[in-house]
């Protein structure tokens, strides 16, 4: 998969018997800069037509299915011992609120498949939406296979490009799920770092630039007031909301560019925080990260002062912090092939517990 920050392509192969899951391998596989640009300004609907929608398209999928093929070359792996392919896409649009309710991923599974040899399972969130869903979050029903406690009330928090939480009652069932998109992650401090910068760097590494920052208290207090904040879960965000145009607010206030960068830190942070207290029904015994955000010491460290929760990242319970979104949908390509329903009505606002995916058949 690749997420908002359209950083590139996780991709993992993943052993999954009897429920039990396996990681075996995971890398990322950048995007090359000209093709980041296209999808961040077809993301914000910028110089896009309809030819550069089904061009990228295509390459996306070449990209997407090389991913899967130098995985397998790099880790000794036939590809024939591969069962499934299962590909989340990259997200260009998401308005399952609209008039026409919508979202659109790209990086056509035809072209992974047939590259592969490997039947694919792709296109996940349309069937979510077409039950009245949000499409949005998927990624509940693998974290209730990977980490419900039989005594710990978690949440899973994945700070990727948007921040999305899975709330995992003590001893609950997949019906007690809470999942919502939180608001921004990574989105807005990457774009701020990368206009500081010019160019230079894409992302605050180790959180090191908003370390050296002071929090702007008063901008804060004005981001916070964003409606999105405000709305009952189920609920999703995307690039449509916290893009180019939110990031123009950061960017017109005259403070220094470090402490732009911990403002906006902060602010994701403060976020996550605040939908906690507003729209769990308890208190969480742990916060489970992933995500690039996990990597953020800075982030993670405010988190901690807001939360006032014992944090992990999922490397601590076996699992990559990076690879926990395409293990995701490992797991939910594995439960489309099975027959077994994988969204999360509770989370996504689905009317129905639906079979999720499009599979291409080799």
């Amino acid at each position: 998969m690749s997420g908002t920050s359209a950083d590139g392509i996780d991709a993992a192969i993943v052993n999954i018997d009897k429920n039990k899951v396996q990681v075996v391998a995971f890398d990322m596989f950048a995007y090359p800069s000209a093709v980041r640009k296209k999808v961040l300004e077809i993301g914000e609907q910028k110089n896009c037509t309809a030819g550069d929608i089904s061009t990228l398209n295509f390459l996306l999928g070449e990209l997407f299915a090389q991913a899967a093929i130098k995985l397998c070359k790099k880790n000794k792996i036939s590809l024939r011992t591969i069962d499934i392919v299962g590909s989340h896409g990259q997200t260009i649009y998401h308005n399952p609120k609209g008039k026409v309710p919508a979202t659109l991923q790209i990086g056509e599974p035809s072209i992974i498949a047939h590259r592969t040899g490997i039947t694919t399972v792709a296109d996940f969130r349309p069937m979510d939406v077409a039950a009245g869903g949000q499409g949005a979050p998927l990624v509940p029903f693998a974290d209730y296979m990977l980490f419900s406690h039989k005594a710990k009330n978690r949440v899973l928090q994945n700070i990727g490009g948007i921040a999305n939480l899975t709330f995992l009652p003590a001893d609950s069932a997949i019906g007690d799920i809470i999942a919502f998109d939180t608001g921004p992650g990574n989105m807005i401090i990457d774009q701020l770092v990368c206009r500081t910068t010019g160019g230079k760097l894409t992302f605050d590494k180790g959180g090191k630039i908003a370390a050296s920052g002071k929090v702007n208290q008063k901008i804060l207090g004005q981001m916070l007031k964003h409606p999105y904040f405000r709305k009952q879960p189920p609920k999703t965000t995307g690039r449509e909301m916290f893009g180019e145009i939110f990031c123009k607010k950061f960017r017109g206030q005259a403070i220094a560019n470090e402490d732009m960068i911990a403002t906006a830190t902060a602010f994701t942070a403060v976020s996550i925080a605040d939908a906690y207290r507003k729209f769990l029904p308890s208190k969480p015994d742990e916060i489970i990260l992933c995500g690039g955000g996990a990597k953020n010491k800075t982030l993670v460290r405010m988190l901690g002062q807001y939360t006032q929760s014992k944090i992990f990242t999922t490397n601590d319970f076996g699992i990559n912090s990076d690879a926990k979104e395409a293990i995701s949908f490992a797991i939910l390509a594995w439960a489309t092939i099975k027959g077994i329903k994988n969204n999360a009505p509770n989370a996504t606002g689905a009317k129905t517990a639906e079979i999720l995916g499009k599979i291409i058949l080799v």
